[in-house]
């Protein structure tokens, strides 16, 4: 009995052990030039937005994740780094009636923090998601546009998350499907942003060079293995 307790005791540890590593780059994944945004540790490589330094509050970091506790203040954060054309991924769960976002093309010459957000939301639970006719839901183009297919997970199970930007092209990708695509500064994408919060926003939907955004809502929001390759 003593060596079976043992075995499961030293299991257990692994396994913690092997969840707090922080996050890694493939060979495969180094050799085509991945980078990771998210270090596991810190936020290195992130700031606030028009801030030279990070949040105090509301950010933390346990094992290997990055979390935003709920109403814990401290704001969106922003890489230090922008991007032009790149491939994104990340890992990210939410708590039960949680909304946050992921925005691409923030650029601080902008009054405020807007950018083209990938909506994360529960999309069962939180009242915003079944508003703006389905533009609001996990995955959308956040009140532009729409996604053709709902995959995301039931609140506090991890998903994985894709944004693909070539030239004027844009994916959104979910737990592996392909759930929209636009094309930047097309006469549907400029149509459907006269319709949208983002009417007045100059140059909204059209392709700018700019920083990647985690959304500070309010919620709780978990991150993980957030990764960018840029592209040629």
């Amino acid at each position: 009995m003593k060596n079976v307790l043992a075995a499961i005791t030293a299991g257990l540890m692994l396994g913690s052990m092997a969840f707090a590593e922080a996050p890694s780059l493939s060979s495969e994944e180094k050799a085509k030039g991945w980078k990771l945004l998210f270090n596991g540790k810190d936020l290195e490589g992130w700031r606030s937005f028009k801030k030279k330094e990070g949040p105090k509050q509301g950010w933390v970091v346990e094992d290997g994740v990055l979390i935003h506790k709920s109403k814990g203040g401290g704001g969106d954060i922003i890489t230090d780094a922008e991007f032009n054309d790149f491939e994104l991924t990340w890992d990210w769960k939410l708590a039960q009636g949680a909304n946050s976002g992921l925005k691409y093309f923030i650029t601080e010459s902008r009054k405020e923090a807007l950018g083209h957000e990938y909506q994360l939301i529960d999309d069962a639970r939180h009242k915003d998601a079944s508003l703006a006719g389905g533009k609001r839901v996990t995955a959308s183009f956040y009140d532009v546009l729409a996604p053709k297919e709902h995959t995301a997970k039931e609140a506090g199970e991890w998903n994985s998350s894709r944004v693909l930007v070539q030239g004027n092209h844009v994916e959104h990708w979910l737990n592996g499907t392909k759930v929209l695509e636009y094309e930047l500064g097309s006469p549907e994408v400029l149509d459907a942003v006269s319709q949208s919060k983002f009417k007045l926003v100059a140059g909204f939907g059209t392709k700018i060079k700019g920083h990647i955004l985690l959304q500070d809502h309010g919620d709780e929001i978990s991150f993980r293995n957030v990764k960018v390759h840029e592209l040629q």
